[in-house]
């Protein structure tokens, strides 16, 4: 099952979906001559609620549906996929991280744009956004077969297995094995059933009672993982500027480089290794974030796509390169076999002997389990589209299930079913998104109009 899943993965992340994913987003980015990143403070005022109306249509306001957003995508992406790519393909993966970035935050931009600017009402009459609306209501019915592959890969992809799967690694490792605690399969299942308690008491509660849970728990958990890091970086200060440089000459010569080499070359590996990592880190082209931010209280849907644009820039640029770091500068990528969670763990506990691999237990609990909430709401607006909303909450049974299956199963086999998923997801939100572009455009230019 694992090398199926594996070959599945392969199969899927090939050079039709890279060129897809980057050639796609670097398509978006010229044809909006850079605007997005040009009305940077402006998306910041957006968020603060300047613009915000009470009046609107909509569920949530800009910062719950930003924060709705990153409590899916700031997870273990930013732990576990980080030190993932950093002991397969040593400091240069992070450097291609950063390029999906720059071009994920244009790609955001125009799938959430879009995601307002075409949003469609359920099958109980509530206006809903996300891909298969806009690929509904911007291309018409006869592109409905798209609209259905993104929800039936959607409801795949939104199971929560890396994050729980690492979360379980996390608690084994860093507090059942070293105080004497056998670990096997009877206490990944105790700890699975925990799980499962806790997510159903969120998400039961549907899209309010998320969005309310992930707005007060993101920003706590990125300021208390920010200052932990940033102290590490400082213990370490002097061979930061090293490492720093080392993302840059690492990622053209590849001479970390441990994986399977991609067309004949290590080089191409390692690009399509940070493209991976980047695109399971900040989602940019997944489509799962335009779910979120279709349910923003807006009628302007340019300022949805503005505020979505932040995603990644705060996931991969910011917190992805200070995990990057963390693990270079203890040394930790090149001393030990560890991998995923066990790697940073490892790291925090190089400069914080005591303390560390606790301190960064509570970053991981807080950034699984606010995925886990996040995730659910996903897979129910699929399920809502594929056949009714009065049958969406089916989804939720399926996702508790795989809760205690990702905590009884190896971790590449989880991250692997993860990535082909996510890649087959990208196919209909590329596709619509690519079509619908100059229509983001024409918006852009009458939005500037108006204000």
């Amino acid at each position: 099952m694992n090398e199926l899943i594996k070959t599945f993965s392969d199969l899927a992340w090939g050079i039709p979906l890279v060129i897809l994913l980057i050639g796609g987003g670097l398509y978006l980015l010229i044809l909006s001559r850079f605007l997005p990143f040009r009305y940077l403070g402006h998306a910041i005022q957006v968020l603060r609620g300047k613009y915000d109306n009470v009046d609107d249509a909509g569920e949530i306001s800009h910062f719950k549906a930003l924060t709705t957003a990153l409590s899916s995508t700031i997870g273990m992406g930013n732990i576990a996929g980080v030190a993932v790519a950093i002991s397969v393909g040593g400091p240069g993966a992070m450097f291609w991280m950063w390029v999906s970035a720059i071009v994920g935050m244009s790609t955001k931009f125009f799938t959430c744009t879009l995601a307002i600017m075409y949003r469609g009402k359920d099958s109980a009459g509530y206006l809903q956004g996300g891909p298969m609306y806009f690929i509904m209501e911007g291309l018409g019915k006869s592109w409905k077969p798209l609209a259905a592959m993104f929800c039936l890969f959607g409801m795949l992809g939104a199971l929560p297995v890396v994050n729980v799967n690492q979360l379980t690694q996390a608690i084994n490792d860093i507090i059942l094995i070293p105080n004497g605690v056998e670990v096997g399969f009877k206490s990944n299942l105790i700890f699975a059933f925990i799980l499962v308690i806790l997510t159903a008491s969120i998400i039961l509660g549907g899209l309010k009672r998320i969005s309310h849970t992930a707005s007060k728990m993101v920003p706590s958990m990125v300021i208390l993982y920010f200052a932990l890091v940033v102290f590490i970086l400082i213990s370490n200060y002097e061979v930061v500027p090293k490492y720093f440089m080392m993302i840059f000459t690492d990622a053209f010569s590849a001479e970390n480089y441990k994986g399977d080499s991609f067309y004949g070359g290590i080089l191409g590996a390692l690009i399509l290794l940070g493209i991976r990592r980047g695109a399971f880190s900040n989602e940019a082209g997944i489509g799962t974030a335009p779910m979120a931010h279709g349910a923003a209280k807006t009628n302007e849907p340019i300022r949805e796509g503005l505020v979505a644009m932040l995603g990644p820039a705060i996931d991969t640029l910011v917190v992805c390169t200070l995990t990057a770091l963390v693990i270079l500068v203890t040394g930790v990528w090149e001393t030990t076999s560890d991998n995923g969670v066990s790697l940073t763990a490892a790291a925090f506990t190089h400069t914080m002997p005591l303390y560390g691999k606790y301190l960064l237990m509570v970053c991981v609990a807080i950034f699984s389990i606010s995925s886990l909430f996040s995730y659910s709401y996903y897979g129910t607006k699929c399920l809502s589209f594929l056949i009714g909303d009065h049958n969406k909450h089916y989804y939720n049974y399926i996702y508790i299930i795989s809760i205690i299956l990702a905590a009884t199963t190896p971790f590449s086999m989880m991250l692997n079913l993860i990535d082909g998923v996510f890649a087959l997801m990208a196919i209909p939100t590329m596709l619509s998104t690519i079509i619908l572009a100059p229509k983001v455009i024409k918006e852009f230019r009458a939005y500037l109009k108006r204000i």
